[in-house]
């Protein structure tokens, strides 16, 4: 399966970068960056995928409970694009060895996807990269509790892609939900993976 997912990627044409991807997508009243008033703040997330012959597996984050957002929840590696990375792929590298430790060696870049706006007014950039099967993981317990794997095929199985809402200033607000054994991938993260599945095999 990673084959054929690499290859897919790596074939995506310069037009897939202009989708229209993000919460509104689901919420069309909302707009996007909706809760942010100025221009969207620039942040960069690394779709990490093992390249495990038997099993590909994507790389994710459980974020420590004392962050000032998004405290508790799964997420990818990844954050706010400063000024010196140049790019958002140095960014979502530099993030991820920060993060959890992920050597910047055993990482190859494969591709980018469409930049996801959050209604919290970010605009993400997804970086998706193979990482070598052999890799070595230290969480930075500051900002990460624990990391864990999901298998690709779990994630790039419509099956599992459940829409669900729940209330936002008196209205229903929807969002993807990826419940996998006793984790709970729900939200902006849920989000990027349906925009993953969309741009690789929803052409």
């Amino acid at each position: 399966m990673f084959d054929d997912f690499r290859d897919r990627v790596r074939q995506l044409r310069s037009e897939h970068l202009l989708r229209d991807t993000g919460d509104h997508v689901l919420n069309p009243d909302m707009g996007p960056y909706a809760r942010w008033e100025g221009p969207p703040r620039d942040a960069a997330v690394l779709i990490p995928v093992v390249a495990d012959v038997q099993q590909p597996r994507v790389i994710l984050t459980l974020r420590t409970s004392k962050l000032s957002t998004h405290a508790g929840q799964i997420a990818f590696p990844g954050g706010k694009i400063d000024a010196d990375d140049g790019s958002p792929m140095h960014a979502a590298l530099r993030e991820a060895h920060e993060e959890i430790g992920l050597d910047p060696l055993a990482v190859t870049p494969i591709g980018e996807l469409a930049p996801y706006l959050t209604g919290s007014g970010f605009r993400v950039v997804p970086i998706v990269a193979e990482v070598a099967p052999e890799v070595q993981l230290v969480p930075n317990p500051d900002e990460v509790e624990d990391v864990f794997d999901v298998p690709l095929s779990f994630l790039m199985d419509p099956e599992n892609h459940r829409k669900q809402s729940r209330d936002w200033n008196g209205r229903p607000r929807y969002f993807y939900e990826m419940p996998y054994e006793n984790r709970y991938i729900w939200g902006v993260t849920a989000g990027i993976i349906r925009s993953l599945y969309d741009t690789v095999y929803g052409r």
